[in-house]
């Protein structure tokens, strides 16, 4: 199974949902896609939503960790919500979560960053 990646903007934040499997082969397209949609003037925060990805290989934890370098040096916040127990394990084994933090799922995600949820899932 390849990657799908859906990115959408919240007011002042990405949203870049992730579905099927993220190694070595789909991390430049994703770093590529992720990338154009940062340079977008509106865009600050960022919420990764990883409900749907399945799979997550060292390749991927790259690719999390330069876009949160970039977020940060900013002075802005990334996170991830909805992660999988498989995904979860592989983040905690890397010690990502000491950096970026994990919240339960898009909708408290978005309340965490202050946009109001209305009509999310």
């Amino acid at each position: 199974m390849s990657l799908q990646s859906q990115f959408a903007v919240r007011e002042n934040v990405l949203i870049v949902r992730l579905n099927g499997e993220l190694d070595h082969h789909e991390t430049g397209y994703l770093r590529e896609a992720w990338q154009k949609h940062l340079e977008n003037e509106a865009v600050e925060h960022v919420i990764v939503n990883l409900e749907k990805l399945s799979f997550m290989d060292s390749s991927g934890l790259g690719v999390m960790l330069g876009r949160y370098k970039e977020v940060q040096a900013k002075g802005n916040v990334m996170v991830v919500c909805s992660v999988s127990p498989e995904v979860t394990r592989l983040f905690d084994m890397s010690g990502l979560f000491k950096i970026i933090q994990l919240m339960e799922n898009e909708a408290v995600a978005l309340e965490s960053l202050g946009v109001a949820s209305c009509g999310m899932k």
